[in-house]
């Protein structure tokens, strides 16, 4: 990794602050942990549920410094022609049967021709080993855990030596490797070799105060009351037995819902009426309807009276 000191963060406060001017409220352990990978040159590995940050930590940081942003959204089946490079084969096939018609014999020359950087489609990780003006690239690597173990020893391979070799043009080395942050939803356990190679941190759900925070940051229209209450209900319903809690991306765009509805305050009908923006699965929604709102409605109401 590159050591852009200028561009980089000098301590722990001074990476909350570079998170927060991208107005991405961290807590103190996600920063000191993404300091050290800055400040140590190794790659991130963050887990969570989804919808708790993960990904957005690597866009922030990317918008913060300056730098490019390379994501390699990884799913069942992801390849090497997918992830790093693969050639143009329509082009190339263009361009030997032009050579033929011009009569061109050399088929070593034509070879080299056809198997040259301009057939090459560079993928993600390819090129996030390719230098840039503005300092080396943020290589995001969503979702790792969708991919196989085959597809993970690969990657492994590349973050040791931060290269790729290509057998027909030879070996791509960055000379200054990219900031690597890596996500996973925990749908399967990553291989400890990886997990030795980066730095880790657990992403969680946040507390009411930081949730709020988040909220305010990314729905400064919202009331006051009504984000006090979207919170405290969100984060009363994550202790419920849901196939799928909210995350933090579901509390703002409810936020945001109710914002749109002109609500002020919650109350049962509107919250039942909006659960599908909360809530993604039908057995989620059909357990909190009707009293089951009412219920947690009031407590929060409650809580929320004597707290102030």
């Amino acid at each position: 990794m590159a050591d852009h000191a200028s561009h980089k963060p000098d301590s722990i406060d001074a990476t909350l602050k570079l998170l927060g001017s991208a107005d991405y409220v961290a807590d103190r352990p996600l920063a000191t942990v993404l300091y050290l990978a800055l400040r140590m040159g190794r790659p991130l590995f963050l887990e969570g549920e989804a919808g708790v940050g993960k990904t957005e930590i690597a866009k922030v940081l990317a918008t913060a410094l300056g730098r490019r942003l390379i994501r390699l959204q990884c799913y069942e089946g992801l390849d090497v022609a997918s992830a790093v490079y693969e050639w143009n084969y329509a082009a190339q096939m263009i361009e030997i049967r032009l050579a033929e018609a011009e009569g061109v014999s050399d088929r070593d020359r034509l070879a080299d021709d056809v198997f040259s950087e301009r057939f090459l489609v560079k993928r993600p990780l390819l090129e996030a080993l390719e230098p840039d003006t503005a300092g080396p690239p943020v290589l995001l690597i969503d979702e790792l855990d969708r991919t196989d173990e085959a597809f993970e020893a690969f990657l492994l391979e590349v973050l040791s030596d931060y290269q790729v070799t290509i057998p027909e043009i030879g070996t791509v080395h960055a000379a200054h490797p990219p900031i690597v942050i890596l996500t996973s939803n925990r749908t399967r356990e990553i291989h400890d070799a990886l997990k030795r190679r980066c730095l880790y941190h657990w992403v969680d759900y946040p507390d009411a105060e930081r949730e709020l925070a988040i909220l305010k940051a990314k729905v400064p229209g919202a009331p006051e009351r009504l984000s006090r209450e979207v919170v405290a209900f969100v984060q009363s319903i994550r202790k419920e037995e849901l196939f799928k809690a909210p995350g933090v991306a579901e509390t703002l765009d409810w936020a945001t819902a109710l914002t749109e509805l002109n609500a002020v305050a919650l109350d049962a009908a509107t919250i039942s009426d909006s659960l599908g923006v909360l809530l993604k699965y039908q057995d989620d929604i059909s357990r909190m309807q009707g009293s089951k709102v009412k219920e947690v409605l009031n407590q929060v109401q409650a809580d929320l009276r004597n707290a102030s």
